[in-house]
Parts: C-alpha cells; sequence; structure tokens
C-alpha cells in the first residue's frame, strides 16, 4: 500500500482525518505533516486559534504521537507568500476580493505539498480535513458535496485538476461536524474541543492594511465616495481599504444602510449603493475550471456561489 501524507492544521477536522487514515492503512503508511507559512503573528493575536501558529504546530504534533504516526514540519513560507499573501494583496490594489482559501489549496496544499511530499516522505497522494467527496466516474474524478451541507468546502476546491484529485482523499466527506467531534472525544484527541478559527491565518485582527503598506507600500490617499448617480457623498482612507458588498467603516450616514458596489482603482474611488442598487442579476465568470477535465459542449445549467455559506443562484 502506498504512503501519503496528511495534512495536519493542528485542528479537529485534521486531527480526525488522520486519525481515520491511520486506523484504516496502518500508523506505518500515514505521515503527518504540518506546514509552516509565514511568520509568526504580533503580540496580541490569538495564536492558538490559527492554523500557521507555534501553537497549532504543537497540537498537531501532540496528534500525530498519539495515533502513532510520523510526524514533520514543511517550511513553505516563500511559496505562501509569493502565491497567497502576495496575490490577496494584489486583489485588494486591483479593486477586486480575494479568496486566500483557495489559493492555498490550488498551490500549497495540493501542489506544493503533493510534490515535496512525493519526494521528501515516499508517499503519492494527500489527505486533508476537507468536508468534500470525490467520485470516479466514466474515467474521471470528480469534486461533489460533502454529506454535511453546512460544512461543506467545495467551495474553496474548485481550483483543483485531474491530476491533483486523482492523488487526494477527504476522509470527512461522509461525516457530519458533531460526528467528527465525537470521533476526536473517543480518541481523547488534545484537539476535540479546539474552536474553529474565523480569521485568514496571516491577517492578525482581520485588518489587512498592514500588509498592503508592507508588502506593496500602500499607506492609502483619500478619495471620493460616491452614490449610484454620481454625488460625492463621502471620502474614503484609500479605495485598496474597501472592498465589494462592505456595509461597516464606511463612514458615510445616508440614513439608511448603504453598501460598496463598486472600487474603481484608477480614479481611487470607491461607489455605493442602496441594497437595491447592489444587487445584480447578470454577472461575468473568469477563470472558470470544470473538475470533470473539459467544459461540456452544449448549453446547461449551473448555480452560481458567490461566497462561502452563500445560497445557490440558478444560472
Amino acid at each position: 500500500m502506498s504512503r501519503i501524507v496528511a495534512a495536519m492544521s493542528g485542528g479537529v477536522d485534521s486531527s480526525v482525518a488522520a486519525a481515520l487514515l491511520a486506523r484504516e492503512r496502518g500508523d506505518d503508511e500515514v505521515i503527518g505533516v504540518w506546514m509552516r507559512t509565514h511568520g509568526d503573528m504580533p503580540e496580541g493575536y490569538e495564536q492558538s486559534r490559527s492554523c500557521c501558529s507555534p501553537d497549532a504546530a504543537d497540537d498537531a504534533r501532540r496528534v500525530a504521537q498519539l495515533i502513532d504516526i510520523p510526524f514533520f514540519t514543511l517550511n513553505v513560507e516563500k511559496e505562501f507568500g509569493a502565491r497567497v499573501i502576495d496575490a490577496f494583496v494584489d486583489s485588494y490594489l486591483e479593486g477586486s476580493t480575494p479568496n486566500p482559501c483557495q489559493a492555498c489549496n490550488q498551490y500549497i496544499k495540493f501542489d506544493e505539498l503533493l510534490r515535496r511530499g512525493l519526494a521528501a516522505y515516499g508517499a503519492d497522494a494527500v489527505a486533508t480535513g476537507h468536508y468534500a467527496r470525490l467520485e470516479h466516474r466514466d474515467g474521471r474524478w470528480r469534486l461533489m458535496r460533502a454529506a454535511d451541507a453546512d460544512k461543506d468546502q467545495t467551495y474553496f476546491l474548485w481550483v483543483l485538476d485531474q491530476d491533483q484529485l486523482s492523488r487526494t482523499q477527504f476522509p470527512l466527506g461522509d461525516l457530519t461536524k458533531p460526528q467528527v467531534r465525537a470521533i476526536a472525544a473517543d480518541l481523547t484527541l488534545p484537539t476535540a474541543q479546539k474552536p474553529e478559527s474565523q480569521e485568514i491565518c496571516f491577517v492578525p485582527l482581520g485588518d489587512y492594511r498592514t500588509l498592503l503598506e508592507e508588502r506593496r507600500g500602500y499607506a492609502g490617499d483619500p478619495g471620493p465616495i460616491i452614490d449610484a448617480d454620481g454625488t460625492r457623498v463621502g471620502t474614503h482612507t484609500g479605495y485598496a481599504h474597501y472592498t465589494v458588498g462592505q456595509r461597516h467603516g464606511l463612514g458615510v450616514a445616508l440614513g439608511e444602510a448603504v453598501y460598496v458596489r463598486e472600487v474603481q482603482p484608477a480614479t481611487n474611488t470607491v461607489v455605493i449603493g442602496r441594497r437595491t442598487e447592489v444587487a445584480q442579476r447578470t454577472f461575468t465568470v473568469d477563470g472558470a475550471r470544470f473538475t470533470a477535465g473539459e467544459a461540456p459542449r452544449e448549453r446547461f445549467d449551473a448555480s452560481v456561489r458567490i461566497r462561502h455559506r452563500a445560497l445557490d443562484v440558478p444560472a
């Protein structure tokens, strides 16, 4: 039986995924790996909640010892910085909203870890604690939603290609979150009751403005906030500090809720609107990937999700 790398973040999901693999395949066939993606967070940041903190590494190591599998740390700071953090910053500077978890999956977990895991540990596949399922049909791999609809994470995995999917396992795909926590408790894993991280791992306290300045020298230049009619209604601190759909922190009081409708880097302008003005019936999708390997040849029905946990919209 071939060896498999279990990506361990120090959270309950990846801990249980590794434990299930070890029970199924034998502890000699599973290698636990924690990835160091960036430097330490500043003082005051709740280290234990981040998947990439020293505390998380310690938790992952303790779980590996308990389930009796080899454990290694893999330094991917350089690759993560270029592929994830810089791309995150550049998206804001381009007036877009980034999806760093998707980039991390595409370039780090299911690329860097796969390639280096093969070379260093003799493994030919990677397993993660994502809630998703795989199906092999008609000679192709298909990415399927998890049994737990509330925890489904296929939104972050759509970028994976056939080669990556063929060398991936999702041990939690048929489980619910309560079941995962119950398994962790039964195995007395130290991460059994660990809360989930709600923040981007490399953005301390949710403030990405520091990253804009540190990595691109962008401190922000004040500019106009205009409404849908082009009337100036306020002043922003820098266009890249705002993102489409944002409601809070606009510094504009119009007597009703308003949202960012558009960010215009070329003119350093932020456009806002009421809810009815922000809503769209059509939009353009780019970078689409069909995990089956090829696009349908005929017109087809689809659903669109613009963010994790958002409702699917027929398209």
